[in-house]
């Protein structure tokens, strides 16, 4: 199987990573509140979502995650729907951005120059089901059995829709991490496994980053990529290098715009000053970030910003290249 995030990282030097689903929905007046949060819009405004994947392709995406964080098949069919409704809702996700790709693609993609962009099927934590704030404490409490249980469906349902890669995103686990590389290797899928972190050394459970890409770097031909997402913009430079202290794997990161979520209330609380999300994003390039996008918060702007770092970060390695041959 041909390794696409390779692939798309040597013809392209870096990859840019969409923004935030949720945040893009709600400004287009989706209604969100609700346990099944941005797999709703799946069921109640599928055009929406598409948009959301045309608008960041739009925006400069390279590549794009699936509205498929929180659907999970126990979830909705909690919510009403049966078996094979929710499979087939899961399977949607996959299918709109398919959609949204080609779409994008023969409309304007190709005769710009652009790469062909990756479909990464986003695949929330136990704790996203839980639909509490758990992603960002982790020790839920239940068996290894049932975490394999949840995630073993899911992840075979949206491979099989036609995924490019398996995003295992969001995990405050290493643990259920590991599960769930388990499963995409017996499955044969090529997968990314990106952790929320506490701190700038740290996952929500407790262990280090270093050991999570120094553990998952042994014995998962699979993993092509590893990182953090839904995490603070100041931690995301220490994360960084901390991963690459312990592999070789493309390192990729996305955090939140620098908003603070209150799990309790279920909304962002602005905070001001800082630097930008353009000079964030240019530091990460220079710690040796492979792909750089936005999660919670973020929006078009966010990713046209990423852009910008990413052709400054260019810019910097040519003229340091001059000045090195005179």
């Amino acid at each position: 199987m041909a390794d696409k995030i390779k692939e798309l990282l040597e013809k392209n030097g870096q990859m840019i990573i969409d923004g935030s689903m949720s945040t893009a929905l709600e400004q287009m007046g989706a209604n969100l509140n609700c346990n099944l949060w941005t797999a709703r819009a799946l069921v109640d405004t599928p055009e929406l979502v598409k948009k959301v994947h045309t608008d960041y392709f739009k925006a400069g995406a390279d590549c794009g995650i699936t509205c498929s964080y929180q659907a999970t098949i126990p979830g909705l069919m909690e919510n009403g729907f049966t078996h094979d409704e929710a499979a087939e809702i899961v399977a949607n996700s996959v299918k709109l951005f398919l959609e949204a790709r080609e779409e994008w693609w023969n409309a304007e993609g190709k005769a710009q120059g652009r790469v062909y962009p990756l479909c990464l099927a986003g695949i929330g934590p136990y704790g996203a089901y839980l639909a509490d704030g758990s992603e960002y404490r982790g020790n839920y409490g239940v068996s290894d059995e049932a975490l394999r249980t949840f995630h073993k469906e899911r992840m075979e349902i949206l491979w099989n829709a036609g995924a490019d890669i398996l995003l295992i995103e969001t995990q405050p686990s290493l643990q259920e991490a590991l599960i769930e590389a388990e499963i995409a290797e017996e499955m044969g899928a090529d997968y990314w496994i990106s952790f929320s972190c506490k701190d700038g050394h740290h996952i929500h459970e407790g262990n280090t980053i270093a050991e999570c890409a120094r553990v998952l770097s042994e014995n998962h031909p699979g993993l092509k990529m590893v990182g953090v997402n839904c995490s603070k913009p100041e931690h995301i430079v220490s994360l960084i290098r901390d991963i690459k202290q312990e592999t070789n794997l493309p390192v990729g990161v996305y955090p939140n715009s620098g908003d603070i979520y209150d799990p309790t209330t279920k909304t962002w609380e602005k905070v001001g000053g800082g630097a930008s999300f353009e000079e964030n994003a240019l530091s990460y390039f220079e710690a040796g970030a492979d792909a750089v996008g936005g999660c919670c918060t973020t929006t078009c702007t966010h990713i046209e910003q990423v852009v910008k770092a990413r052709d400054a970060f260019r810019a910097q390695a040519v003229s340091t290249k001059d000045k090195n041959e005179r």
